[in-house]
C-alpha cells in the first residue's frame, strides 16, 4: 500500500506533518479530513517511492533489530507515562527516521485507528513484527500490562543486538585479515609471479623441486583463474540450493553441531537464544505451548528445533519441559538441570534468563580466546606462503650464481 507524506493544520490551529498509507490520494485526504486535519499538502513520499523501487528490483529493505528495539522502548515509555495508544503511535511515527520502519508503524497506527487491536495491527506486517513480537504484545494486551511487556520486549531485542555486536566485533579483524590475505595471494599468483618466474622456464638447468612446484601453481592460477572463479561460484550456488532443502539444512546443521571447537560454540549460542526467548515469552504471560512453538521457529538450527518440537508434544501430553530435552541429548546437562529446578520452584522464567546470561558470557570469553589464537595463526600461514615464494625464487638465482663462479 502506498505511503503518503502530508502537511496540514489540526483543530487547534497547530501545523502538523506525517505519513499515512492509503489506496489513493483521495483516500488519504478523506482519512485526514475525518481526523479534523485541514490538508495543506499531500503527496506520495519520495523516500517511500525510492524504497518501493528498491523493493521491486532488489527485495524489501529489512528493518534493523536496533531500530525496532529503539521504537519498542519509546512506545513502552510513552504508554507508561499515561499517553493513550493512538497518541503514542502518532508520536512514534512522526519521530521515526528509518523510512521502512516508519511506513510499518504508520500502517499499524492506521489499523488501530480503524478499530483493530494492536496485536491484529501488527499482523499486517509480519516482515517487521515477528510472531514472537506479536505474541508478546497479545499477552500484554490481554493482561493489561502492555507497557511492561513492551519494556521486556525492548530488553530482549537490545540484548540480542548487543550480543550480535560483540560477536561481530570479535570476528571482524580475523575475517578482514583472511579476506585481505587471500586477495593478496591471488593477485600475486595470478598477475605478479608469472612475470617474475617466467625467466626460469627458459633456463637450461635443473630447477629445485620447490621452484617447480611454484611454477606449476602459477601456471594453473594465471591460466585458469577465471575457471576457478566460475567453479567457486557454481559451488556456492549449489551449496545455497542444497541448504534450501529440508534434508540439506538438517545435514548441515547436524554437522555444524559436531564440529570440533566451533560446534560447541554454535550449540551454546543456539541454547542461549532458546533459553532467552522462552524465558522472555513466559515472563510476558505467553502460554507454554505457544512459547515453545515460537522458540522452535527462531532457534536457527533444524536439529535443535526438531528436539524442541518433540518436547512440545510431550509437554502437551503432561510431561515437564526438562525431561524430553534430557532424552534428546542435544542440550547441555546443566541447562536441563536448571530448567528442571526452575519448573519445580515455579521460577522457570528467571532460571531460563540466568542460563542465557551465563551462556552469553561463556560464548564471549571463548570467542575472544579463540580469536586470540586465530590471528597469529593467520599471520603464520601468510608468512609460510610468502617464505615459500621467496625461497622458490631465490634458490635458482643462487644456483646460477654458483655456476658463474
Amino acid at each position: 500500500m502506498p505511503i503518503f507524506e502530508y502537511k496540514g493544520v489540526n483543530a487547534n490551529g497547530k501545523s502538523i506533518s506525517g505519513v499515512l498509507d492509503g489506496d489513493s490520494l483521495k483516500t488519504v485526504k478523506a482519512k485526514l479530513k475525518k481526523d479534523g486535519i485541514v490538508v495543506l499538502e499531500v503527496h506520495e513520499g519520495s523516500a517511500m517511492r525510492a524504497a518501493r523501487s528498491r523493493e521491486f528490483h532488489f527485495g524489501a529493505r529489512r528493518v534493523k533489530a536496533a531500530d525496532l528495539a529503539n521504537a519498542t522502548r519509546q512506545l513502552a515509555t510513552l504508554l507508561s507515562s499515561g499517553l493513550p495508544l493512538m497518541e503514542a503511535l502518532n508520536v512514534l511515527v512522526d519521530q521515526e527516521e528509518n523510512q521502512s520502519l516508519k511506513g510499518a508503524l504508520a500502517s499499524v497506527r492506521d489499523s488501530v485507528r480503524g478499530g483493530s487491536s494492536l496485536t491484529d495491527a501488527l499482523k499486517t506486517n509480519t516482515k517487521v513484527f515477528s510472531t514472537l513480537y506479536g505474541n508478546m504484545v497479545a499477552a500484554g494486551e490481554a493482561s493489561g500490562t502492555l507497557d511492561i511487556t513492551l519494556d521486556r520486549l525492548a530488553d530482549f531485542l537490545e540484548e540480542q543486538v548487543r550480543f550480535r555486536g560483540r560477536l561481530s566485533a570479535a570476528l571482524a579483524y580475523p575475517a578482514l585479515m583472511t579476506v585481505i590475505g587471500i586477495g593478496v595471494l591471488f593477485f600475486l599468483f595470478t598477475f605478479v609471479l608469472p612475470r617474475v618466474v617466467g625467466m626460469f622456464e627458459d633456463m637450461r638447468q635443473q630447477l629445485p623441486f620447490i621452484t617447480v612446484v611454484l611454477l606449476a601453481v602459477v601456471r594453473v592460477l594465471s591460466g585458469f583463474w577465471w575457471l576457478i572463479l566460475i567453479a567457486l561460484g557454481g559451488a556456492g550456488w549449489y551449496g545455497n540450493r542444497y541448504l534450501g532443502t529440508p534434508a540439506g539444512r538438517e545435514t548441515v546443521d547436524g554437522w555444524m553441531l559436531r564440529m570440533p571447537v566451533f560446534g560447541t560454540l554454535i550449540r551454546m549460542i543456539a541454547v542461549s537464544r532458546f533459553t532467552r526467548t522462552l524465558g522472555t515469552l513466559l515472563q510476558s504471560g505467553v502460554p507454554t505451548l505457544t512459547a515453545l512453538d515460537i522458540v522452535q521457529n527462531v532457534i536457527g538450527n533444524t536439529v535443535l528445533a526438531e528436539a524442541i518440537r518433540k518436547a512440545r508434544e510431550n509437554v502437551r501430553e503432561g510431561e515437564s519441559i526438562a525431561e524430553p530435552l534430557r532424552r534428546s541429548r542435544l542440550f547441555p546437562p546443566v541447562v536441563v538441570q536448571m530448567i528442571a529446578v526452575g519448573e519445580k520452584s515455579g521460577e522457570l522464567e528467571k532460571m531460563l534468563l540466568k542460563v542465557s546470561d551465563s551462556f552469553d558470557r561463556t560464548v564471549e570469553s571463548r570467542v575472544a580466546a579463540l580469536m586470540s589464537l586465530v590471528e597469529p595463526a593467520i599471520i603464520l600461514v601468510m608468512g609460510l606462503i610468502i617464505g615459500f615464494i621467496v625461497i622458490a625464487i631465490l634458490l635458482p638465482i643462487l644456483q646460477m650464481s654458483s655456476a658463474v663462479r
